[in-house]
């Protein structure tokens, strides 16, 4: 980072010290340039009157020119009744020259070294005099070292005929000329300067003053919301009032809202997980215990003390295994949008969870197997978090072998299947059983944690179809329950989970 950024830069930004800069700063710029168009305004009006004044006097001065011999050749006499400067009413403030020309050029009175009339460019681009007789034109020049004002008027002193609206060729034209210093224009100027602008001086504090005072008074909604969050209790975790604040404030307390919403919801979920943890450890505990109380009976046999240490094994291995429900089922819940997802082969997650399962399934004598493709085949690709998607699979198997009965004389029969429609976009992961099948009263209760069926006598915590639906849930997927074999006395049941693929992986 640049050191004259590091310098300037505040650690904090200020709202309020922005937005005061982003309303002031064009303030301060259009200030200069408003004083400028006033000075060039100023300086238009202050010399309108007095370029009437002097076309007046240029008027003046052209009424006593008289031609005395007709023709083109013929002598211009200037004769005014009083002195010219007279006549021209100087005053003290300005002076004033003037130049009269005869119709050959020939000068008459006034100042001799007068400045010439600018020349004008013709159709032909040919400089020449501006011959438009009986108006009067103004320039500004300099006349003898000082900045002046120039009116001048060509007299035609003869009727000639015309053509185009200038004299015919030969017509004699006389020019008069008067200039007058630019100290009245230039003190008027100034005064209209100095009544625009000294109010501007005024109001330019006046406006900083107001501005910082309605920015401070918008603001204040933004610091009454501030005061209303602290002075919130800890626990108070509903939703903030958004028709107090101001629109543009509006979508920021709604996103606090959602927040506040998230919070709510993964303390309950913190809260319920606690609480199941409790409620679900305190039968095996309470069993450890009742067992460990008999074995150390003083009468107890050697039969009645293997009893119980077995009770032990199988009432520890249950509270182990619903402390790995519990933690599964608060992995789940606790990952939303921080999902780690990466390219995942579902064919080969279940084969591996298949394989892992396979020793329980044989002691209860279950016929268990695979029908899909294999691992490496892209119609079997998706993205999701391996880790959780074993898990699913894990206790979709483990919910099947629970609640299959299955005899030596007559096994039952469990199929891991994935499937894949690559038109609908969709991959299929369905385990099927030949148990007893799910009531459809029932199908929208096996999902909640620590459900269990009526009449059932299979070990479980209630939690494995529970933690398969939270993680179907985080991979945008959904899990739906059927009977395989509607209408028999066995119907078996089919759990499907329906995954949506990227259309490339379609493809």
């Amino acid at each position: 980072m640049p050191f004259g950024r590091k310098l300037f830069q505040r650690e904090q930004r200020s709202l309020f010290g922005e937005i005061l800069d982003w309303m002031l700063t064009p303030l301060l710029i259009l200030w200069p340039v408003s004083l400028i168009l006033t000075w060039l305004v100023a300086q238009n009006i202050a010399g309108r009157p007095f370029d009437h004044a002097l076309e007046l006097q240029v008027r003046a001065l052209a009424q006593h020119l008289k031609l005395q011999s007709p023709g083109p050749r013929g002598n211009t006499r200037f004769d005014p009744p009083m002195p010219a400067r007279t006549l021209l009413h100087a005053d003290a403030t300005d002076t004033l020259h003037f130049q009269v020309l005869g119709a050959q050029g020939e000068f008459l009175s006034g100042d001799p070294d007068f400045p010439p009339p600018p020349p004008l460019e013709s159709h032909e681009g040919i400089a020449r005099p501006g011959l438009e007789p009986g108006v009067v034109q103004l320039h500004n020049d300099e006349f003898e070292g000082t900045p002046v004002r120039i009116a001048y008027l060509w007299i035609a002193l003869a009727p000639m005929p015309f053509s185009d609206g200038a004299p015919a060729a030969g017509s004699p034209l006389a020019l008069v000329q008067v200039a007058e210093t630019l100290d009245k224009r230039s003190q008027l100027a100034a005064e209209i300067i100095k009544s625009v602008m000294l109010p501007q001086f005024a109001i330019l504090p006046l406006a900083v003053l107001l501005v910082w005072l309605a920015l401070a008074q918008a603001i204040r909604p933004l610091d009454h919301l501030a005061g209303n969050i602290r002075a919130r209790a800890p626990d108070d975790l509903s939703p903030l009032e958004t028709r107090a604040v101001p629109l543009e404030v509006a979508p920021l307390v709604t996103s606090m809202n959602e927040l506040l919403t998230r919070l709510t919801e993964s303390i309950a979920a913190q809260k319920r997980f606690l609480a199941d943890a409790a409620h679900q450890l305190k039968t095996p505990l309470a069993g450890l215990r009742m067992q460990a109380d008999l074995a150390q009976r003083h009468d107890a046999s050697t039969e009645n003390l293997r009893q119980s240490l077995q009770q032990i094994v199988r009432a520890s291995t249950n509270a182990t295994h619903t402390v790995n429900q519990l933690l599964a089922l608060a992995r789940a819940e606790g990952s939303g949008a921080a999902l780690a997802q990466q390219p995942c082969d579902l064919a080969q997650i279940t084969m591996d969870t298949l394989r892992e399962v396979v020793p329980l399934a044989l002691e209860k004598h279950l016929d268990i197997g695979y029908d899909g493709p294999v691992p490496g085949t892209p119609i079997a690709q998706l993205d999701g978090n391996p880790t959780l998607l074993k898990e699913l699979v894990r206790n979709l198997l483990d919910n099947a072998i629970k609640y299959t009965p299955s005899t030596p004389e007559r096994p039952g029969v469990i199929t891991a299947r994935v499937l894949s429609d690559p038109f609908g976009q969709v991959l299929l992961l369905q385990v099927e059983d030949s148990g007893p099948g799910v009531p459809e009263a029932e199908r929208g209760l096996i999902f909640q944690p620590f459900y269990r069926a009526l009449g059932t006598q299979a070990d479980g915590s209630g939690l494995g179809l529970s933690i398969a639906q939270e993680i179907a849930r985080q991979h945008q997927a959904r899990i739906e329950v059927e009977d395989l074999h509607p209408g028999q006395h066995s119907p078996g049941a089919r759990f499907t989970v329906r995954f949506a693929v990227r259309k490339s992986l379609a493809s």
